[in-house]
């Protein structure tokens, strides 16, 4: 079995029939489907690239509009802007009324930390909803300073690890360049995407996945791979040491992951974990 832990609706053109052909085409049994929901003033042009034009992310509305097409196969996701007054409410309502069973993908130019932040964390611990953070430090893209010179989301690691300790029942699932750039014990994340070269020692990410047991991690996009595949006897390694915490992701709709995952030859166990039981659990006993 495989679950796709990370992906979104009309995300790169691929709307309901596309996503489940592409699902049947990679072996794909089910996948997590994620809003965005994002300010105007929040949201990179870069974006109107691969999403439909209209500088509002990813709304709720398409999550359900596809997510009806295979109930059976789509797990549904949603997470308020934190500043809404009523971010609870809407996602109280998502849950009783739609069904939605994950808080993802929060995405935000605020940091994780904040008041209000915490509060909805809160909620979502109580309503067994793991939430899928995304970090980004403000590195500028190098294109001039229209209309920003970069966008930064989350604010950064020490951020997301207060929220964690202050949240101790909700399950966050770290994501992002933000995130894996931790994976290597210095600074380099805070300057470059995709750092590349020989993992050091010391690395956050590692730490926090010790010392935390509500933290996970998903290995989605080009951040997940290239933190495994930069240095590949540690990604191996990592890989089996964290077997329980990890989870299968794309954010894309190709195979480098999962052609990744099989080059490693992993235990059946470890592989099995990642591929698809991690994500199961998250989803039946959460915590327990």
């Amino acid at each position: 079995m495989l679950i796709d832990a990370h992906n979104h609706p009309n995300w790169h053109g691929f709307n309901a029939k596309k996503i489940l052909e592409n699902m049947d085409e990679q072996g794909i049994d089910q996948l997590w489907l994620f809003s965005w929901e994002v300010p105007d003033d929040e949201y990179s042009p870069q974006y109107h690239s691969v999403l439909p034009p209209t500088g509002k992310g990813i709304p709720f509305e398409d999550v359900l509009a596809v997510g009806k097409e295979a109930p059976d196969r789509f797990i549904l996701g949603y997470m308020p802007h934190p500043k809404r007054p009523d971010a609870i409410d809407r996602l109280k309502a998502a849950v009783e009324i739609h069904g939605v069973r994950l808080a993802c993908e929060l995405k935000v130019r605020l940091s994780f930390d904040d008041p209000d932040a915490l509060r909805l964390y809160q909620f979502c611990g109580e309503q067994k909803l793991p939430i899928t953070i995304h970090l980004d430090y403000p590195i500028d893209h190098g294109k001039g300073s229209y209309p920003r010179p970069n966008w930064w989301y989350g604010g950064s690691l020490d951020a997301l690890e207060r929220a964690v300790q202050a949240c101790p029942q909700t399950v966050f699932i770290g994501h992002a360049p933000g995130f894996w750039g931790h994976i290597s014990g210095d600074d380099r994340a805070l300057s470059e995407g995709y750092p590349t070269g020989p993992v050091l020692p010391g690395g956050r990410v590692s730490q926090m996945l010790r010392q935390y047991p509500n933290l996970c991690a998903d290995l989605s996009a080009g951040s997940g791979l290239n933190a495994l595949s930069r240095d590949p006897d540690f990604g191996r390694s990592f890989l089996i040491e964290f077997q329980d915490r990890l989870l299968f992701g794309r954010d894309y709709f190709d195979t480098r992951l999962i052609d990744f995952l099989k080059e490693q030859d992993l235990p059946h166990e470890a592989f099995d974990k990642i591929a698809h039981q991690n994500a199961q659990r998250l989803l039946t006993t959460y915590l327990a």
